[in-house]
């Protein structure tokens, strides 16, 4: 009888252990280790006579070559466009060719909406192949009615990864939407559905077929409560590109991140609205992350952030209150609550605000999520302004990153920044004083007439003093 082999990996990031541990070695995180049960590979694969998941039916290529650096040539991929020219942008400018895609969000939020799209406007020439494992075809029509689709896309309702394997070999497709990949399962892998087993090995049958194939896949990731993707982490990285849906499901909008994108830069994104027909582009991204702001309202200041090879004019709240718990509360969102938590101490350390007994809630407007420590001192002139009541300065844009002795550190980009923060009506910007030297530069050029009117500040007390002058 054959040894089993038993792998314990784990579920955040990836990492194999032979036992189970209460602890991961690689990201530190509980109770993440689960049992991923499965024969011996190499003996399982000469066994069965299924094409699925055999290293033979669908591989890179028999034969290793190694070159250097500068013998290696470009190479060529060819790109396909989506039909709708925001998801381009996302992708770097179009589909590539045999490249395999992740799209994940809550539920609810538009993802089959928008592969039910992208099937519609595909530019590829051939079928596009539909696979759900969680609609029958009945219903995935009735989406297609109203969605007002026009294409005669294959639909197959199957979870068997050997029956899904079988249909892109016989049909041949150019695009291969797979709806969900929580849902498929081989048998030749132990495990339930949607187990960390069961989607590793379906995804790495997947990415076989598309990288031998030239066959175009996109597949759809379900997410847990706490916002990461079902299943083992592991799947992000075997990818090509991560696209996330972030935003409110309840919303009238969604944005798309590319989380990651091999054949292209990562972290743009793209801003939709959901009509009846589905997910509508929205051209101007800045009016909407601002429309409808307070004026002269305590709590609500506006800054910039750096998203892919855009600069974001958005507009950071925050509500400071007396508590009526023995702790108060800190919630985030959008920003990291662990920045926050930092942002706060330093704030009570420099400034006395007398935080300790208050609540404090910080919100960026529009569901985005920010990361750039540019955004640093316009959440801390937000905090001061709801603490004391006083709004900040009209038409005032806020830049800086703040450091744990209340330093203001400068800032990239800076003038791609103000320039378009400019275009909505910011008369001055509030910046480190060691950008002093890079704006005088700008200035003496052409662009001159068209930056803002610029105030230093060198540490954090400075700068409240000059936003609430």
């Amino acid at each position: 009888m054959a040894k089993k082999n038993v792998t314990f990996f784990c579920k955040e990031c990836g990492y194999e252990a032979m036992g189970w541990m209460g602890k991961c070695p690689s990201c530190g995180m509980f109770n993440t280790f689960v049992e991923a049960p499965s024969e011996d590979s190499g003996k399982k694969a000469a066994k069965t006579d299924s094409p699925a998941l055999s290293a033979n039916a669908y591989s890179w290529t028999d034969s290793s070559v190694t070159v250097r650096l500068t013998d290696a040539g470009k190479e060529n991929y060819k790109r396909v466009s989506s039909g709708i020219s925001s998801l381009d942008l996302l992708f770097g400018g179009g589909i590539t060719e045999g490249s395999v895609t992740l799209v994940c969000g809550e539920p609810g939020i538009g993802k089959s909406t928008i592969l039910m799209q992208i099937a519609n406007s595909y530019k590829g020439s051939g079928e596009v192949l539909y696979v759900s494992g969680e609609e029958s075809p009945a219903q995935i029509g009735m989406r297609a009615e109203r969605l007002g689709i026009t294409r005669n896309i294959l639909i197959c309702s199957e979870t068997r990864f050997e029956k899904v394997a079988e249909q892109i070999k016989n049909n041949k497709p150019c695009l291969c939407i797979i709806d969900s990949i929580q849902t498929l399962y081989s048998e030749q892998v132990a495990g339930t559905p949607g187990g960390v087993a069961q989607t590793r090995e379906v995804t790495a049958g997947l990415i076989r077929i598309a990288k031998t194939n030239g066959t175009t896949i996109i597949m759809v990731g379900h997410i847990t409560k706490d916002g990461t993707i079902a299943g083992p982490k592991t799947i992000e990285h075997m990818v090509d590109t991560v696209l996330v849906f972030e935003g409110d499901a309840t919303g009238g909008y969604r944005i798309i991140r590319s989380a990651k994108n091999r054949f292209g830069r990562s972290n743009e994104i793209a801003f939709f609205e959901m009509g009846e027909k589905g997910l509508i582009p929205v051209e101007s991204s800045q009016a909407l992350l601002v429309a409808g702001r307070p004026i002269d309202s305590p709590g609500s200041v506006l800054t910039s952030t750096i998203e892919g090879n855009d600069a974001l004019t958005v507009e950071v709240q925050a509500l400071v209150a007396e508590s009526v718990y023995p702790t108060p509360q800190r919630m985030t969102a959008g920003p990291d609550r662990n920045r926050i938590m930092m942002l706060l101490a330093v704030c009570e350390k420099m400034i006395g605000l007398g935080l300790g007994t208050k609540d404090c809630f910080i919100n960026v407007i529009g569901g985005l999520k920010i990361s750039d420590p540019a955004t640093d001192l316009a959440i801390c002139a937000a905090l001061v302004s709801s603490a004391r009541g006083i709004a900040v300065r009209k038409n005032t844009l806020i830049l800086g990153e703040v450091g744990l002795s209340g330093e203001i550190r400068p800032v990239t980009r800076i003038i791609k920044r103000c320039l378009t923060a400019a275009k909505i009506g910011i008369t001055t910007v509030v910046l480190p004083g060691s950008c002093r030297q890079a704006i005088e530069k700008e200035q003496a050029g052409a662009s001159a007439g068209k930056l803002p009117e610029f105030i230093y500040a060198d540490n954090l007390k400075e700068a409240i003093d000059i936003l609430f002058s």
